[in-house]
């Protein structure tokens, strides 16, 4: 698990220390992805099967707000700050960090779709197919095509 943190870590600091320092703004345009519907009906199976209580977005994906935070929410573009844990469906923790903070369209798909359903000070659990988080991908001990679970406390936008 920690290694796993590390290997994120060290990843988010080449990339963001690679930008140039006289950056263009952000283009980037609101994610549109969508799971596939075998995807879909798993984790929906999922959600039924453990009686959670969330809300489908019609790309694919499930989340719960806990508290919904407050000012401006953050877009694609936007860095943020945030205390994460995230699970495997059989409650096995694979990563969490707290006061970590990562440019929004550097991270997986279904980050960058529900952040931005809070403000700062907000709270919100995540429910994602393979498709919006690693997909066919194994990513340390993530296995291939899981359905991944974060709890995301969004502290600040940088």
């Amino acid at each position: 698990m920690k290694y796993y943190a590390f290997a994120l870590l060290i990843s988010v600091l080449v990339t963001s220390g690679c930008r140039d320092t006289d950056q263009t703004p952000c283009n980037a345009v609101a994610v549109t992805t969508k799971a596939p519907a075998a995807e879909t009906s798993a984790l929906k199976q999922y959600i039924d099967a453990n009686k959670i209580v969330a809300t489908a977005d019609d790309r694919g994906f499930y989340y719960t707000i806990q508290s919904p935070g407050t000012g401006t929410k953050p877009t694609v573009c936007s860095d943020v700050t945030v205390n994460y844990v995230g699970k495997l469906t059989n409650n096995t923790t694979f990563d969490s960090g707290n006061s970590v903070s990562f440019g929004l369209s550097q991270l997986i798909i279904g980050w960058q779709e529900g952040i931005p359903l809070i403000a700062p000070g907000g709270k919100i659990t995540l429910y994602l197919p393979p498709s919006l988080a690693y997909g066919s991908q194994a990513q340390g001990s993530i296995p291939a095509n899981s359905i991944l679970v974060f709890q995301i406390d969004l502290l600040r936008i940088n």
